[in-house]
């Protein structure tokens, strides 16, 4: 009973207070299998915010499971360009190959199947399976989490392990409307639970919150170290033409085009040019100015100017943007 009535609480809000996203315009159910499927693709590591364009623009251009599967490779990492983590389109891309030659070019309705396509884990599947289908699937993202943390107030490392969290999500119920409860609970998250200055007076379910009644809403979070690693990346430069490379040997953007680069161990000393944080990886990189020019393979010598002609990761884009900065 109680379960229902927190579940009847937090449907009728998200009734009233639910954001206007593209992915939840009222379509055919074959386009809302698709909408949903790349929409769950883009916020794997994205905000909404920062998504909605970039679904407008997929779709208007990619806008059917058919399209998808057929778009050259170029083409495709051009349209998503920006997003990042550029492995997610490639795995779009051969999941609906496989609903196309597998499943009829239907999205399949069972947790299994799901799970065996690409780009595709236990999260995705249950929000698929709870947002198309209308499946009893609570699907187990950072807001439903943060929501459900607060409102048992789990702190302890026992507690907020993984397997536990999976058990207390229970607490949430279910509702025959499990497409928009499922949405309901991490709209919560979203706009009302936040990471920082939740809004507990528009909290449909405050009255049983455990941090609210402490007043304490600091979450408690299990330690990934962050691995350091470096590298040194090497510059050929020819008049305004940099030499970039397809990397077939990190598995960091794999099959993208970046600057020449080797991993060393770990130095006594390193005097880093740049920095950056890839997934739970901490990049230390030097740069080293070649002057003599080799042809290396699967290279290509980019022209500066014309960056934007050619699909480049970010990472690269920034290297360029440091470089020019530091001639």
């Amino acid at each position: 009973m109680k379960e229902q009535l927190l579940t009847k609480k937090i449907l009728d809000w998200y009734d009233l207070n639910k954001r206007s996203l593209p992915w939840r315009k009222k379509v055919s159910f074959q386009k809302r299998q698709y909408y949903t499927l790349v929409s769950e693709f883009m916020l794997q590591q994205t905000q909404v915010v920062t998504v909605v364009p970039y679904f407008n623009k997929f779709i208007n251009k990619i806008p059917d499971f058919k399209s998808l599967a057929r778009i050259n490779d170029r083409r495709l990492i051009k349209i998503w360009e920006g997003l990042g983590y550029y492995s997610r389109a490639k795995n779009l891309k051969k999941t609906a190959q496989i609903i196309l030659k597998k499943f009829n070019g239907k999205l399949p309705n069972n947790f299994e199947d799901l799970v065996s396509l690409p780009g595709i884990g236990n999260y995705t599947a249950s929000a698929i399976l709870a947002i198309v289908f209308n499946k009893p699937y609570i699907p187990l993202d950072g807001n439903i989490e943060r929501v459900l943390k607060r409102y048992l107030y789990l702190k302890k490392e026992k507690e907020i392990e993984k397997i536990n969290i999976i058990k207390k999500k229970k607490i949430f119920g279910i509702s025959l409307r499990s497409s928009d409860y499922a949405q309901a609970l991490m709209e919560l998250g979203a706009l009302v639970c936040k990471p920082i200055n939740p809004n507990c007076n528009q909290c449909p379910i405050k009255i049983n919150c455990i941090s609210l009644k402490k007043n304490d809403f600091n979450l408690a979070k299990s330690i990934k170290k962050n691995r350091n690693k470096f590298f040194l990346l090497k510059v050929y430069k020819k008049k305004q033409s940099y030499l970039l490379i397809k990397n077939t040997k990190f598995n960091f953007l794999k099959n993208l085009i970046i600057f020449p680069m080797e991993e060393i161990p770990r130095p006594k000393k390193f005097n880093e040019n740049l920095n950056f944080k890839m997934s739970n990886m901490n990049m230390n990189i030097k740069i080293e100015y070649i002057k003599k020019n080799k042809k290396l393979p699967s290279s290509y010598w980019i022209d500066k100017k014309r960056l934007n002609n050619h699909m480049l990761p970010t990472f690269t884009k920034k290297v360029v943007k440091y470089l020019e900065r530091n001639k």
